[in-house]
């Protein structure tokens, strides 16, 4: 995992006490104590006044973290979202600017990343697998941007990549619903029909019948590998999650982007004893009331986390081209306990993730032969 650690520079220090004494104020005592300071620094260097200016944040020195976002960009409570966090924190603890482009379709991917780099960020991440074909080349052109991609893999120097151990979270969910369940019947919708959703049913199938090897457990799709509708079709997802509680499923997954907010409405209006798990961040916190109420939890994919840490380590120097992994072990996954709806279960799914961390139980990534 990416390390999170910050280095105090000797020379920005120095940089920022000079920089502070030139500004002055209205206060000529200050100035002159600030002046004393900047002159003492600079002779001695003293080691206590070199760490307080490093703390101070740096001044704004243009662009540096552009975000590549793909459809859906900001907005859909889940992936997006958990990547605009990531940047958002980045703002605020780094001191870093932060620019922001969303892909509307597929020919918006190449030519944002080469508009973000050549903007001068020194950061690129680029939010999504669908970036694969775009960032490998215009990460050669630029060697001295880093560029990060969530969720692929492109060997370069200059080229942070990420991967999520969605199944691992999604097993935990998986029991979760089953321990919950009243009707041993729970369900799951998918975005995408791609290998990487297919983590996430694989995972949560295999965590349900671990907890219940007889339970039933309904799944669809959304779209096609390449319909990027899949992410932004929260009709559908109503339609599929209604009939199924319809005939008895009482818990339904979704992992399908924006998509999820029409489970949780089909939740709501199918009543008492009916959940929705939500995916990529803790959904409770973009329902209305009714809707938490229905919330049984969300699996956790901390892509908030991987994007903070690329920008502190572009930062602080110590980036490094690579691949990345994030797991149950380094808390890169995990499941939401907002609402207090599953509080009785989270001594069982803490053992169960043990169990994972220890390698006791192998989560397949794959639902074919579960």
């Amino acid at each position: 995992m990416i390390k999170s650690k910050r280095i105090a520079i000797a020379a920005m220090a120095t940089v920022l006490a000079l920089a502070g004494a030139a500004c002055g104020s209205d206060d000529p005592v200050a100035d002159e104590t600030a002046t004393e300071e900047a002159a003492e620094e600079e002779a001695a260097e003293e080691p206590a006044a070199e760490e307080e200016a490093a703390e101070e944040p740096a001044e704004d020195a243009g662009p540096f973290l552009g975000l590549a976002f793909d459809t859906g960009g900001r907005g859909d409570g889940t992936f997006n979202d958990a990547a605009g966090r990531g940047a958002d924190q980045a703002e605020s603890d780094l001191g870093v600017a932060v620019q922001e482009l969303e892909a509307t379709s597929d020919q918006d991917r190449q030519p944002n990343l080469e508009a973000l780099a050549g903007a001068g960020n020194k950061l690129v991440v680029a939010v999504g697998f669908a970036f694969g074909d775009a960032l490998g080349p215009i990460a050669e052109a630029n060697p001295d941007v880093f560029f990060g991609w969530i969720d692929g893999y492109y060997d370069g120097a200059n080229i942070i990549t990420t991967a999520f151990a969605e199944h691992e979270g999604s097993f935990l969910v998986g029991a979760a619903a089953a321990l919950k369940s009243q009707s041993g019947h729970i369900g799951f919708i998918g975005g995408q029909e791609i290998d990487l959703i297919k983590k996430f049913e694989a995972g949560y199938i295999a965590g349900a019948k671990a907890v219940n090897p007889d339970i039933i457990v309904e799944s669809a799709y959304l779209g096609a590998a390449g319909d990027n509708a899949a992410w932004g079709s929260p009709d559908k997802a109503k339609e599929i999650a209604a009939a199924w509680y319809a005939d008895g499923a009482d818990v339904v997954y979704t992992a399908a982007g924006g998509s999820g907010r029409g489970t949780i409405e089909a939740a709501v209006e199918a009543g008492d004893g009916y959940w929705a798990i939500g995916v990529d961040s803790d959904e409770y916190y973009v329902d209305t009331e009714e809707q938490q109420a229905h919330r049984l939890t969300s699996m956790l994919k901390r892509v908030d986390t991987a994007v903070f840490e690329m920008a502190q380590q572009v930062q602080d120097g110590s980036a490094a081209g690579g691949f990345y992994p994030f797991d149950l072990s380094n808390d890169g996954v995990g499941y939401a306990t907002s609402g207090g709806h599953i509080d009785d279960i989270v001594d069982q799914l803490e053992d169960l993730k043990a169990q994972i961390i220890a390698g006791d139980i192998e989560v397949p990534t794959s639902p074919e032969g579960l």
